[in-house]
C-alpha cells in the first residue's frame, strides 16, 4: 500500500496530461477506423507489442528483438499497405469529424423498397448485382466504380439494372439510404463447388462474399432466380420474407433505435476505458521499464531540532543516493532539487541512530529511491548552557629583539559562549585568534575573532563578537646598557 501511495505522488501533472492526450488520440484512431482491415492490423501490432514487453521481461533476448523490429516497421507498413483506406476515411471527414465529432446514426436502409425492387427485377428477368457493405472496407476489392449518391428507390433500381443502361453489368453499392456507386466491377470466385448453372453474375457475388464481410443480392437474368451471397456462401431464395429477415440481420436492424444508441454509446465507454488503461500500461512501461541510474551526494539537512540541544558530532555530513528515473527525467535533475532532511524531534542526549527511509527524502517527481549510502546516520546531542569564560590572547611568532610586551588589555575580558554541556565542562578558557608577534613595532591595538573551538560552540546573544586588544611595548634594556 506505501508503494502505491508512493507510486501516485510521484506522478507529475505533465504524466497526466502525457496519458490523457495519448489516450483521446488512440480512441479517436478507433472512432475513424474501427470495422476496418487499418483497425485490425493496428489491434495486432498492439498484440505484438505486448507480447515484446512479456518477453523482454523475462529474458527472452530473440523473441523480444524479433518482436520489437516487427513494431518498429508498423507505421511504414500501415501507411504503405492500407494509404487508400486511410485516405478514403480522412477525405470524408472534415476536421471537426477527425478531432472530436462522433459517427451519427447510419440512415436506416429501406429494406421494403429494396425487397420490392428485387421482386419486380426478378419477374422481369432483369440481371441485377447489389452490395450491401458492412464493416470492411470494399475499396481494395472492387474496380471501376462510378459515384452516384441517389436515395435509394424502386425506380432508381430498375433504371440502374435496366438492359439499355451503361452500367447495368456491373453492381450497385448501397449503404444506408443511398446508392453509393454503380457499375462496380467485383472479383471473381474460382470456387469448383459452385453449380455450373450460376453465370459470370453469380461467381461475381460469391467472390465479394469470399473476399469480405458484405452481402451480395443476385438476380438472373436467364431464370430470374435470386440468390444471396455471404459468409462465403450462396443461397437461392423462394419466398420475399426470407430476403426480408436476411437483410434485417446483416444490417443489424433487429434491435430498436433506442437499444442500439444505448449499445453504441456503451461500446464507445469501453473504447475510451480501453485506450486509458492500454496507455497507462505503455506509459508505466516506458517510465519504469526504461529506468536509467544516477547517484547522488547530498548534504543531510537536520531539522526540529530541540532548541535547548545541539548537535556535537554526527558520522556523516552527506549521504549517496542511487536515484531511477527514466532517461529524459534522470537528465534534467539538479542537485538542488534533492534534499535530505532528518528530523530530530525525538533526539536524546547523547549518541543517537536515525535510519534514512524515503520519508526523508524528497525527489522531483517521477525520480525514484533505489538505494541509500549508508542508510544509518549516527548523531550526538548534548544539552545547551551558557558559560563565561575569560576570553586569553593567542600569541605566535617572536617579538623583534629589542621590544618586550610591558602590558596587555582586553575588551571584554569575559565572554558568555553557548554550547554542550559536555563540552563547556571541560573548556576554561577561550582564545581569540592568532596574533603574529612579528608584525608588532610599537605599542598598538587590535580587533581579532574568537576561535571557537569545537565549531559547535556559539556566542551568547547580545555578547560582543570581538576581541579588542591593546598592547604596549618597551624597548628592552641591554646588559651594557644597564651597568652590568
Amino acid at each position: 500500500m506505501n508503494m502505491f501511495l508512493s507510486f501516485l505522488a510521484s506522478i507529475r501533472w505533465q504524466d497526466l496530461v502525457d496519458i490523457l492526450l495519448n489516450s483521446y488520440i488512440l480512441f479517436r484512431l478507433y472512432v475513424l477506423f474501427r470495422g476496418t482491415y487499418v483497425f485490425r492490423v493496428l489491434t495486432g501490432i498492439a498484440i505484438l507489442w505486448i507480447i515484446q514487453r512479456i518477453a523482454a521481461f523475462f529474458g527472452l533476448i530473440l523473441t523480444s528483438w524479433v518482436m520489437q523490429g516487427i513494431t518498429a516497421v508498423a507505421a511504414l507498413i500501415i501507411i504503405i499497405v492500407f494509404r487508400n483506406e486511410i485516405r478514403s476515411v480522412l477525405q470524408a471527414k472534415n476536421l471537426k469529424a477527425i478531432l472530436w465529432g462522433f459517427p451519427h446514426t447510419t440512415m436506416l436502409t429501406p429494406i421494403e423498397i429494396i425487397v420490392d425492387s428485387v421482386s419486380a427485377l426478378s419477374r422481369r428477368k432483369i440481371g441485377a448485382l447489389i452490395v450491401f457493405p458492412a464493416k470492411e472496407d470494399l475499396q481494395d476489392f472492387t474496380q471501376s466504380g462510378i459515384p452516384w449518391r441517389g436515395l435509394v428507390s424502386k425506380e432508381m433500381i430498375l433504371s440502374i439494372f435496366w438492359p439499355d443502361n451503361p452500367v447495368h453489368d456491373g453492381a450497385a453499392v448501397i449503404q444506408g439510404g443511398q446508392i453509393t456507386d454503380v457499375g462496380v466491377i467485383l472479383p471473381l470466385s474460382y470456387s469448383e463447388e459452385l453449380p455450373s448453372q450460376y453465370g459470370t453474375r453469380h461467381r461475381a457475388a460469391l467472390g465479394l462474399a469470399e473476399s469480405t464481410d458484405a452481402l451480395v443480392i443476385a438476380v438472373s437474368e436467364e431464370t430470374g432466380k435470386v440468390v444471396v451471397a455471404t459468409n462465403a456462401n450462396i443461397t437461392t431464395l423462394d419466398e420475399k420474407t426470407h430476403l426480408i429477415s436476411i437483410l434485417r440481420e446483416h444490417l443489424g436492424l433487429q434491435e430498436e433505435e433506442g437499444e442500439s444508441l444505448r449499445k453504441e454509446k456503451f461500446t464507445f465507454g469501453i473504447a475510451a476505458l480501453v485506450s486509458i488503461l492500454f496507455v497507462t500500461v505503455i506509459w508505466f512501461s516506458f517510465s519504469k521499464g526504461l529506468d536509467s541510474m544516477i547517484t547522488l551526494e547530498i548534504p543531510v539537512e537536520y531539522t526540529k531540532r530541540n532548541p535547548e540541544m545541539e548537535i556535537v558530532d554526527t558520522s556523516i555530513d552527506a549521504v549517496s543516493l542511487h536515484l531511477a528515473g527514466s532517461g529524459a527525467l534522470i537528465k534534467s535533475i539538479r542537485p538542488e532539487q534533492v534534499q535530505v532532511r532528518l528530523g530530530l524531534e525525538k533526539a536524546v542526549v547523547g549518541e543517537n541512530i536515525f535510519s534514512i527511509t524515503q520519508d526523508n527524502i524528497t525527489l522531483p517527481p517521477g525520480i525514484f529511491l533505489k538505494k541509500v549510502v549508508p542508510p544509518v546516520i549516527e548523531a550526538t546531542l548534548d544539552k545547551t548552557i551558557k558559560k563565561k569564560l575569560p576570553v586569553q590572547v593567542d600569541w605566535v611568532g617572536k617579538l623583534p629583539d629589542n621590544l618586550i610586551l610591558s602590558d596587555v588589555a582586553m575588551d571584554p575580558k569575559t565572554i558568555e559562549v553557548v554550547g554542550g554541556k559536555r563540552i563547556l565542562q571541560n573548556i576554561s578558557t577561550i582564545y581569540t585568534e592568532k596574533i603574529q608577534l612579528d608584525n608588532i613595532k610599537k605599542s598598538g591595538t587590535a580587533t581579532v575573532n574568537l576561535a571557537l573551538n569545537p565549531a559547535s560552540l556559539n556566542i551568547s546573544p547580545g555578547s560582543k563578537d570581538k576581541i579588542k586588544v591593546s598592547y604596549v611595548t618597551e624597548k628592552r634594556i641591554k646588559e651594557n646598557e644597564s651597568g652590568l
